[in-house]
């Protein structure tokens, strides 16, 4: 984060990096586009409430998160416990060694709990294995629910039956339907163009998100061509093309992203732009929308991330930006 700030380059890192990020007072070059994991916890635990009936109905219900034992995995430890006591949930969170391929200890304690749902925070070989694992001591697969790096064709296939049902949350959708995958598959793959040696990965998760990644890239450049002239722009520039993009549903249908992802607003102060996440069901052969569109708590986040980047901004002597129109020079 030093070095890009020091050259002023923006970094984007869609769906992940630091939470406190999100802040542009403070990481002015740093875009958790679309979701950070603050929001990812939320959306999970609002997604639940959604399954029960509303917030009020998570009240007594027993929740583990099993986490990677990992600075990712912890991550949002004290974000769930927050949840928990907002909500009145009962919460368990257990921590599986790095790689995670031996899980048999942590799902008898599982079943032991007897939770109403396990979130899998996941990473690598732990999430075939906590798939596999949760059918051998029976715990019903559609009431696991992944994060971000739980929600891949990757994670599922090779737990094979074990993994039918199960759900884990995306910001954007599996498919090839949608009309800006169909002009992808006609101009570059069907020209003999691009490098996919596996055409059976198009309208996969991480495909889908590589073309999500791109549609917000040239868009924010786009923008930013529109303000400074059409040629190459700086990293400042382009910095403020990210801190302008700005794309409602409306220009996402025109852009042939409809349904694929909802939408993005972001601001000088607020990087990750305020996404929506959906949530997909593995039916044993592929990924399955099994959920409208859901807002995570960005209000009862907000606070947090602030006083995170204000720690991070003095320990490390940053000038907080009070406006965009600010001149950024950490």
């Amino acid at each position: 984060i030093d070095r890009i700030t020091k050259d002023k380059v923006p970094l984007i890192t869609i769906n992940h990096g630091r939470t406190d990020s999100t802040d542009g007072r403070v990481f002015p070059y740093v875009f958790p586009l679309l979701l950070n994991p603050y929001s990812e916890t939320s959306g999970i635990v609002n997604y639940i409430a959604s399954r029960e009936g509303g917030v009020d109905r998570l009240k007594d219900k027993k929740i583990v998160v099993l986490y990677h034992g990992s600075p990712y995995g912890k991550e949002t430890i004290p974000i769930y416990k927050l949840l928990a006591d907002k909500y009145q949930f009962s919460l368990e969170q257990i921590e599986v060694p790095h790689p995670g391929n031996e899980q048999q200890s942590q799902w008898l304690s599982i079943r032991r709990a007897k939770p109403d749902y396990v979130v899998l925070r996941g990473w690598g070989v732990m999430n075939p294995v906590a798939l596999k694992t949760a059918q051998k001591v029976g715990f019903p697969a559609d009431h696991v629910i992944g994060n971000v790096w739980s929600n891949s064709e990757e994670d599922v296939i090779p737990a094979g039956d074990a993994a039918k049902g199960y759900i884990a949350i995306t910001t954007q959708a599996s498919g090839e339907q949608y009309p800006v995958l169909q002009e992808v598959i006609k101009t570059v793959y069907g020209a003999g163009k691009g490098n996919l040696d596996d055409k059976k990965r198009i309208g996969s998760v991480y495909h889908n998100l590589g073309i999500v990644n791109g549609i917000l890239n040239v868009e924010a450049i786009r923008i930013a061509q529109a303000k400074f002239g059409k040629r190459t722009l700086t990293g400042d520039e382009v910095r403020w093309g990210f801190e302008h993009l700005q794309l409602d549903p409306a220009r996402v249908e025109a852009l042939g992203a409809k349904d694929l992802f909802h939408s993005i607003n972001v601001t000088w102060d607020n990087h990750e732009g305020d996404g929506r996440v959906t949530f997909q069901q593995w039916d044993g052969g592929k990924w399955k929308v099994v959920s409208g569109w859901i807002a995570p708590d960005w209000a009862f986040l907000r606070p947090i991330i602030e006083k995170s980047a204000a720690a991070y901004a003095r320990e490390h002597g940053i000038k907080v930006r009070t406006s965009g129109d600010d001149p950024v020079s950490n």
